[in-house]
């Protein structure tokens, strides 16, 4: 039976939002396409109708949940001017926030995808790279004075203290990780 073309958009658009999900969880590796369709309730088949590779749907799943991650950091740099807060301050609260560590299938693209993009190049790399640049970008824009070393500097600090906080398997040096890199990004407690 043929799909309208509205369905066959909703379901790409599924598909996309179900991949960066369990991607994000559990790596790329770590996740096949048979499950990716299962889980939307299409048949693997229907895959290659809307995509021509596995790497092309990583690619588009990164894409779409480092865009989902600008519209939410415009969000919290929104809600900070009304609540006459600063903006990466803010943004960087929300990050470090114990709710984005134990939510891997939620939270950042970058700390789930970063080995990925770095292994795999091609569009993934892209992909991981103009979401990377529009976050950095976001948090120029809206630090005060803040130059583009200074916020390089900041996403660094930012995703690699959530990486470890992931990581160290032991609750109470995760907590003391993001504490001290929100100390050290002036996030008040």
């Amino acid at each position: 039976m043929k799909v309208s073309r509205d369905q066959a958009a909703r379901n790409r658009e599924k598909v996309v939002e179900t991949a960066s999900r369990l991607f994000r969880a559990r790596g790329v590796d770590g996740v096949g396409i048979g499950e990716v369709m299962r889980e939307c309730g299409l048949t693997h088949g229907g895959f290659y109708n809307q995509f021509g590779s596995k790497d092309a749907l990583v690619a588009e799943a990164c894409a779409a949940s480092l865009v989902n991650s600008a519209v939410r950091w415009r969000s919290i740099v929104a809600e900070a001017e009304v609540g006459e807060r600063d903006a990466p301050t803010a943004i960087a609260a929300h990050y470090l926030s114990a709710r984005n560590r134990d939510a891997p299938e939620t939270g950042c693209v970058l700390i789930a995808l970063g080995s990925d993009a770095a292994r795999r190049g091609g569009d993934l790399a892209g992909a991981f790279r103009q979401g990377f640049e529009e976050l950095t970008a976001i948090l120029q824009q809206e630090g005060s004075d803040m130059d583009r070393q200074e916020a390089l500097a900041r996403m660094a600090q930012m995703v690699g203290a959530m990486l470890l906080a992931r990581g160290v398997a032991d609750p109470a040096l995760s907590e003391e990780i993001l504490a001290a890199a929100r100390r050290a990004l002036n996030v008040p407690a």
